[in-house]
């Protein structure tokens, strides 16, 4: 791409970037604000008691259907970005992924388990089209003014947080105030609102993110004497074989629990048939990456070793982590006194009314920014924009008129899930500055301090839980431990998360980065799996033990885990071969 192509974009900036960048700000915003209003709900929806309008499942299977949700979310963007970079073009792409995804809050709007389904399946395809699409745009934006890509990033990933804080807090009190229906429609409304301003506004992209042009060259590599590795036909029937169980097993697992159709229903001596095939599916991939890998040259195979390791370790991580919109959500729902009477009701109206208008006052000076530099252009984008925008600021008036007026005001159960994004928007500027200092500690240590902190969190619900007797369905404990439990997380989420990714396009050489992402989405999605299974023990270990021996179970795996990989911390230096 000529340099002047992107040079373009900075003639009229918008707080020192490109007016697009702001464009792409806001349709993320508006993706993260349907999927995590969503998922704050899905869990509360479906456990609810027929009385309170929902479907009274057992948690097993309400967080069975979780878990396959959001690791399916992490598995599809490896196809569809695929799809996005060969076929159709990024910008398609987002349109695409918009609408399944409109068309999919629009379906759980209704109420049936047909239209549930179908609801989560648009939403899942829908997310694999989108995911992967909007951070390839901006890399293409600012593919000549690399010096300002981490600035790029950072006021995106504000977008990102800012989107998922609105998201849980204005789904999950209509969800849990006006219908649980309501929440999921209004989740919808704003996707479709994304789509409708990215789609008017789309030519400020100029050429970026077009359908590519078939006689493109394809950058295969930043070292051109690495070898080529093809796949063979060994490889590819592997990936076809452990692919196919995998996806079949994710989605028999809830099958298996809330219809009674197990498609695995046999056993292999001590092990049912979905163990053993999961097993088996593993054990193939497994096969098929440690085939691949040792056929690079030692450098190379050891930074993909490296990064092997690194993905093990983050299935702990998003296993316990996800637990978020599970069992931490049954525990705020069941188990935590949400009513407020006297000075915490009016301290909790003031703390709650400063976290959102303070940061929704930002978000429209943004708005208004953006406004002045492209409503001349794009007027019927930034109409569509700024109408939305009127709903979120009626919506928010209307929640803290409602809890201001309330005798004693009731904490939503979401509304704990947006403390994640808060602390991530206060706290993220002090760890970039921390990571650019001295004290910069190597990847293995941000590893294990993100485990150990994660493991932090749940001690402190365990703690909270102790009084808590064996079997019981119902409590009243503090908020306070919530609160600890998402902070000591969302430190741990800001050690490891952003470190993941970018490790890996430091450790792999361009021509695999391909495969190596597919296998870091692929550790996330079998975290997310892993976290609805487990939470779905919750029950089981409450009754034959206790709520906070649940809990302990996810200080004593992740904290050991985060040891585990800083006592690794010399074997990983050495397989890194120099990249900090």
């Amino acid at each position: 791409m000529a340099t002047s192509s992107t040079d373009q974009f900075f003639k009229n900036p918008v707080l020192g970037h490109p007016a697009g960048l702001f464009v792409l700000f806001f349709t993320e915003m508006w993706e993260r604000f349907s999927y995590y209003g969503m998922r704050a709900l899905l869990v509360l929806f479906l456990t609810s008691s027929l009385f309170d309008e929902g479907w009274a499942w057992p948690r097993e299977h309400a967080l069975a259907l979780y878990g396959t949700y959001t690791s399916l979310v992490y598995l599809t963007p490896i196809l569809g970005g695929y799809i996005a970079d060969k076929i159709i073009g990024y910008r398609k792409a987002v349109v695409i992924g918009a609408l399944l995804m409109t068309l999919g809050h629009a379906a759980m709007a209704v109420d049936t388990s047909f239209a549930l389904y179908l609801g989560l399946f648009f939403l899942v395809v829908g997310n694999g089209f989108f995911k992967p699409t909007m951070t390839s745009i901006i890399s293409q934006m600012y593919e000549n003014h690399p010096h300002k890509k981490d600035g790029a990033y950072t006021i995106y990933y504000m977008g990102v947080n800012a989107g998922a804080f609105l998201g849980i807090l204005l789904c999950g009190y209509t969800g849990e105030q006006w219908g649980w229906h309501w929440g999921f429609g209004l989740a919808g409304v704003f996707m479709f609102a994304g789509m409708l301003q990215f789609y008017f506004a789309q030519n400020i992209f100029g050429d970026v993110g077009k359908k590519p042009l078939k006689n493109a060259e394809s950058d295969l590599s930043d070292d051109p004497t690495i070898k080529l590795n093809p796949f063979l036909t060994i490889d590819k029937v592997f990936i076809a074989i452990s692919a196919l169980i995998g996806l079949v097993w994710i989605i028999n697992d809830p099958m298996s629990k809330i219809g009674g159709s197990d498609l695995f229903d046999f056993e292999v001596g001590p092990l049912s048939g979905s163990n053993f095939m999961i097993l088996f599916a593993l054990i193939v991939f497994i096969v098929l990456l440690v085939s691949r890998i040792i056929r690079y040259a030692p450098v190379v195979r050891d930074r993909m070793i490296a990064v092997s390791i690194f993905a093990f370790f983050t299935v702990f991580f998003w296993a316990a982590f996800e637990q978020a919109g599970g069992s931490m959500t049954i525990f705020a729902n069941d188990y935590t006194d949400r009513v407020l009477e006297g000075s915490a009701g009016t301290i909790f109206r003031i703390a709650n009314t400063l976290i959102t208008i303070i940061p929704l006052c930002v978000i429209t000076w943004v708005l208004w920014m953006l406004f002045k530099q492209t409503f001349g252009k794009y007027k019927l984008a930034n109409l569509i924009l700024g109408g939305s925008f009127v709903i979120i600021w009626a919506l928010v008036i209307t929640m803290l008129y409602e809890q201001y007026t309330a005798e004693a005001p009731e904490v939503p159960a979401s509304w704990f899930s947006v403390l994640n994004s808060l602390f991530i928007i206060i706290f993220a500027p002090l760890f970039s500055k921390l990571w650019e200092s001295k004290y910069n500690p190597s990847v293995a240590v941000k590893y294990g301090i993100g485990l150990i902190l994660l493991g932090a969190g749940f001690a402190a619900l365990a703690y909270g839980a102790s009084d808590i007797p064996q079997g019981a369905k119902v409590a009243a404990v503090s908020i306070i431990w919530l609160v600890l439990a998402y902070f000591f997380h969302t430190m741990g989420e800001l050690c490891l998360s952003p470190v993941g990714l970018s490790y890996v396009s430091k450790l792999v050489p361009g021509r695999m980065i391909a495969m190596m992402y597919g296998v870091w989405y692929l550790a996330i999605a079998i975290g997310n799996k892993l976290a609805g299974s487990s939470g779905g023990m919750i029950d089981q270990i409450t009754a034959e033990y206790s709520l906070s021996t649940f809990f302990l179970l996810f200080f004593f795996i992740p904290g050991g885990a985060g040891i585990l990989i800083i006592l690794l911390h010399p074997l990983l230096k050495k397989l890194m071969h120099g990249i900090h």
